[in-house]
């Protein structure tokens, strides 16, 4: 009859990256924004009635960095959660640092902004397909992050700009538009530049001078 309110799951874990895990690589990891948790976690998740999909916000209290994530399995050593590298870079996190986990609901992304962090992005062929691919592997985004994304055996870091409706969103499952800035260190090719200089020309100062007779050739009076 009185359905079960869901309550915040809240713990502290030591945190490594996927490479410390082990066992075989884990490359499905590293290209992705989800992280491996303990099954202890899971079952006290599971009691707590959590709401789905899971997503967790992560703290370093030493530096306040923030960020969210999913969970991908609970296969980890228990008090020990193993995230990508690029996720450890960005909360400032070393091998054994402590991290704290937090569940929360995040709402459903509409819009999101990226800037590649070398204009070498540019050089794939169709980058929002690649981009659009890649969070697949994401279940959610944070304002401020850098992310790595993997194509043709290539790391590309992005730098998520801004998202909508909030600093924080869940893109499981969701229409959202991406967009791009220039790279950083982008600079337009030169000669495109030089092409609009000579268009700002009056096309009538390059018509040719009239020969033979034209009317009303002489000075006024």
């Amino acid at each position: 009859m009185f359905p079960e309110i869901p309550r915040p799951f809240n713990m502290i874990y030591k945190c490594h990256s996927v490479a410390m895990l082990p066992g075989n690589e884990r490359q499905d990891v590293e290209r992705g924004g989800k992280i491996i948790m303990p099954p202890s976690a899971l079952e006290q998740l599971t009691r707590l009635n959590i709401n789905y999909p899971m997503l967790f916000k992560l703290t370093n209290k030493k530096t306040n960095r923030v960020t969210h994530c999913g969970v991908l399995e609970f296969v980890a050593d228990e008090g020990k959660v193993y995230l990508p590298l690029w996720m450890m870079q960005n909360m400032v996190l070393e091998e054994g640092d402590v991290v704290q986990m937090e569940s929360v609901s995040l709402p459903v992304g509409t819009f999101s902004k990226f800037q590649p962090l070398s204009p070498d992005f540019l050089d794939i062929t169709n980058p929002k397909a690649v981009l659009e691919n890649c969070l697949r592997s994401f279940a959610c985004l944070t304002t401020g992050d850098v992310i790595a994304v993997k194509y043709n055996q290539k790391i590309y870091e992005l730098c998520v700009l801004e998202t909508k409706p909030g600093n924080a969103i869940s893109i499981i499952e969701c229409d959202m538009n991406v967009e791009f800035a220039p790279p950083v260190g982008y600079k337009e090719p030169e000669k495109a530049k030089k092409e609009d200089e000579e268009m700002a020309v009056d096309p009538a100062d390059l018509m040719p001078e009239p020969t033979g007779f034209v009317a009303f050739r002489g000075a006024g009076n």
